[in-house]
C-alpha cells in the first residue's frame, strides 16, 4: 500500500520558508510580500476546495512506483486539476485568477522536488496556466498634461487631494513604482547646473536608473521637499487610500470615458454579469503611473531601448511588448485621423 503525505501542512510550510527568507528567488533575493499574500489567498482556496468537495489532497513519493501505480498518481493529479479550477470558476473567477491560482500550486510542487525532496512525478507539469491578456489601461498624453497644467483645476481641488496628483503626474513622468515613489529623499536628487536628475534604485528589480527630470517635475520635488536628507519626500499613505484619492480626481477632472468590463473564463470572453460599463476613472489606480510613463515615452517617439533602460525592463522582458503593442494601437488611431483628413477633397 503507498505511503501517501497530507499536502495542506507543507503548504503551510512553503509560506513559513517564504515569509522567513529560507525560501529565495533564484536570484538569491527574498520573496515580495505581495506574492506571500497571494500564497496565503491560494492556501485559503484549496482550505474551502478540500472542505467542500472532501477532497483528499495528498502526495505521495513515485520514485519506486510501478507503471501501474504511476499512470493512476498521474490520473489523480489531473482530476485534482479539473476539480479544483472548475470549483474556482463555480465561484465567478475568471481566467487571470484562476491562472495565478495554478502558477502557485506549480511553484509549489518546485518546493517539494528541490527543496523538500519528495519525488513529486512533475505532474504539476500538467497544469495549464490560463491567463487573459488584460488591457494597458493609461492615461492619455493630452489627460497628462491636464494635470500638469491646468492652474484652475489644481486651485480648485480639495488640498488632500492635491499630494497624490502631484504624485500622480511624477509617477506618470519617471515610471517609478507606488513603492519606489514613497521612499524618494533629497538623496535621489542631483543638480548639474540648470539641469536636474532623479537617481533611484529599484525596490523591485534592484536596477539603478537616472532620469533627467522636466521643469514641473522639478517644480513638485521643491514644493514637497524637506531640509533634512532623512525625511521622505512625500508623506507616507496606504495603497488603498491612494487609489481612493486617486480615483477622485480622476472624477473631478472628467475621465468618464465609459469602459466595458469583459473577462475571460476557459479562454472564451465573459461579460461580468450584471456589470455596466464603468466610468474611466474607476479603473485609475497607482499602476496607471508608471504604464502612463513607458507608453508616453514611446507614443513620442523615444526609441525602445532607451525607454527599457528608464523603466528598468530588461531587454528580454516580455511585459515591456504589452506597452509596444498598445503605443502602436495609439499611434495607428491618431494617423487614422490623419488619413480620414487627407482622404477628402472638399
Amino acid at each position: 500500500m503507498k505511503q501517501t503525505i497530507p499536502l495542506l501542512p507543507l503548504f503551510h510550510k512553503f509560506i513559513k520558508d517564504t515569509e522567513s527568507g529560507k525560501r529565495l528567488k533564484k536570484n538569491g533575493t527574498r520573496i515580495t510580500p505581495d506574492s506571500i499574500q497571494n500564497y496565503r489567498s491560494v492556501l485559503l482556496n484549496l482550505e474551502r476546495f478540500i472542505q467542500k468537495k472532501q477532497f483528499d489532497w495528498r502526495i505521495c513519493n513515485v520514485s519506486k512506483r510501478n507503471k501501474r501505480e504511476f499512470a493512476s498518481e498521474k490520473n489523480y493529479w489531473k482530476k485534482f486539476y479539473h476539480a479544483f479550477t472548475a470549483y474556482l470558476y463555480s465561484k465567478d473567477c475568471h481566467d487571470n485568477y484562476v491562472g495565478t491560482n495554478v502558477k502557485i500550486i506549480r511553484t509549489f510542487f518546485n518546493y517539494l522536488k528541490f527543496e523538500k525532496d519528495i519525488q513529486t512525478g512533475e505532474f504539476h507539469k500538467q497544469f495549464h496556466v490560463l491567463n487573459q491578456e488584460v488591457e494597458v489601461l493609461v492615461i492619455s498624453p493630452e489627460q497628462l498634461k491636464f494635470l500638469i497644467h491646468d492652474a484652475v483645476f489644481d486651485a480648485n481641488m480639495p488640498a488632500h487631494l492635491r499630494q497624490i496628483k502631484d504624485v500622480f503626474v511624477f509617477g506618470s513622468t519617471t515610471g517609478l513604482r507606488f513603492s519606489d515613489i514613497y521612499l524618494l529623499s533629497n538623496k535621489n536628487f542631483e543638480n548639474n547646473g540648470a539641469d536636474w536628475y532623479l537617481k533611484v534604485k529599484s525596490k523591485k528589480t534592484k536596477t539603478y536608473t537616472a532620469v533627467k527630470l522636466p521643469p514641473y517635475a522639478v517644480e513638485i520635488y521643491k514644493k514637497y521637499k524637506s531640509k533634512s536628507n532623512l525625511v521622505l519626500l512625500f508623506k507616507p499613505i496606504s495603497l488603498s487610500n491612494f487609489n481612493k484619492h486617486l480615483k477622485a480626481i480622476g472624477k473631478l477632472a472628467g475621465f468618464n470615458a465609459p469602459l466595458e468590463q469583459i473577462r475571460e473564463k476557459r479562454g472564451k470572453v465573459s461579460k461580468i454579469i450584471g456589470a455596466r460599463p464603468v466610468p474611466f476613472y474607476q479603473k485609475m489606480s497607482s499602476h496607471m503611473m508608471r504604464r502612463t510613463a513607458i507608453t508616453t515615452l514611446l507614443i513620442l517617439g523615444m526609441p525602445e531601448h532607451l525607454v527599457r533602460k528608464i523603466s528598468g525592463h530588461s531587454q528580454t522582458s516580455n511585459s515591456f511588448g504589452r506597452y509596444v503593442h498598445y503605443a502602436q494601437a495609439y499611434m495607428d488611431m491618431e494617423i487614422d485621423k490623419v488619413h480620414k483628413l487627407l482622404n477628402s477633397y472638399d
